[in-house]
């Protein structure tokens, strides 16, 4: 057996030219565009970000442009195409012919999903726990620069989360069951670091039981789950990346975006699937808080056990008018939680008060 260490110029080539993959046990040639952009990009000499399009400035969103100069860089759009051109290729927007490249179209393009369609986030809201087919409680397709399909995303997957009242009154509004940073930091993540090579949109599924967010892209060279866990990062996409951290996303830096997660909400995983050429983040919602309807609203019975939280005097009577049931089914509903150990009276029953387990 000889054994060749591992060299840093990769992709390796044969005598006669020839890049070979193993296959199995066995190898086949490199013989399409999209395996070797893949391999150079894993050797860091290729970026799909930089993959020059067909869409010239004619496309460009001139006053999201603007607005992003004036806010970071202190200076006017120009009004002749030329210094306009010249200005996109310093910035890395666009090649020497004048056309965009892709981190142009997803960052400053008026409508990239006219030139790049695949790259869009599909949303959907289920019923249960499982994929439906025909059914669905929510669904939407969010298309536009980056930071709109960034905000538009967001603002779907707060939506459907469930909001708990967490001791507040009951005019107030209730806060999100999930804290929003842990979305904030797994969809930027999602946008700027996914594969571009494969053509193939952003999933965030939303169960009963969890929220997924399927990124098209498995993770890049050595990179682990638990290397990503302990903030390791590569860049994939670094235009992309430079233009996040300058305000376009709220990007915070390389490898903390994943631990930030993990600290506001520990209960998450993440399965990188090699194979299927998939990232998957899985965030675990509290199944005892989200008991819902078929509609996405909160049943009966939770939104009993939430009101004796914020207000544990509260009497069986009270309850039913402000839940729209009778007293007789508050009370049924008390003797379960009570024998099932989610509820537990403190003192009398004149003068006591109910303690959430």
């Amino acid at each position: 057996m000889i054994t060749v260490p591992k060299g840093i110029d990769k992709p390796y080539f044969d005598r006669n030219g020839i890049i070979w993959l193993k296959s199995g046990s066995d190898k086949r040639r490199v013989n399409s565009k999209e395996e070797l952009r893949r391999l150079f990009q894993m050797s860091d000499q290729f970026h799909a970000d930089e993959l020059p399009t067909q869409a010239g400035l004619e496309v460009l969103d001139k006053l999201r442009l603007r607005d992003f100069l004036k806010a970071y860089y202190k200076r006017d759009l120009p009004e002749s195409p030329e210094a306009l051109g010249r200005l996109l290729q310093n910035m890395n927007l666009a090649a020497e012919e004048g056309k965009l490249n892709l981190a142009g179209v997803l960052l400053f393009a008026e409508r990239p999903e006219w030139i790049v369609p695949q790259f869009i986030v599909k949303t959907v809201r289920y019923p249960g726990n499982e994929i439906h087919v025909t059914e669905y409680i929510d669904s939407e397709d969010f298309t536009g620069p980056l930071q709109k399909v960034f905000d538009d995303s967001l603002a779907f997957v707060l939506r459907n989360l469930h909001k708990v009242q967490a001791g507040r009154g009951v005019n107030t509004p209730g806060v999100p069951e999930i804290p929003p940073a842990v979305f904030e930091e797994l969809l930027v993540n999602a946008l700027i670091h996914r594969d571009y090579l494969v053509s193939a949109s952003i999933r965030p599924f939303i169960y009963d039981n969890r929220i997924e967010i399927v990124s098209p892209g498995h993770l890049p060279n050595n990179l682990t789950v638990e290397k990503i866990r302990h903030g390791n990062s590569i860049i994939r996409n670094p235009i992309l990346v430079s233009y996040t951290s300058k305000g376009i996303l709220p990007y915070r830096g390389l490898g903390s975006g994943i631990k930030r997660a993990l600290e506001a909400w520990p209960e998450i995983d993440f399965i990188d699937d090699r194979d299927g050429c998939l990232f998957t983040a899985i965030v675990h919602r509290n199944t005892e808080i989200i008991s819902m309807n078929a509609d996405g609203s909160p049943k009966s019975s939770e939104k009993i056990l939430l009101l004796l939280r914020a207000e544990p005097k509260l009497a069986a009577r009270e309850i039913a008018q402000r839940i729209g049931i009778s007293s007789r089914a508050v009370e049924k509903q008390i003797a379960k939680f009570r024998q099932g150990g989610r509820l537990r009276r403190i003192g009398p029953s004149k003068g006591g008060h109910w303690e959430v387990l």
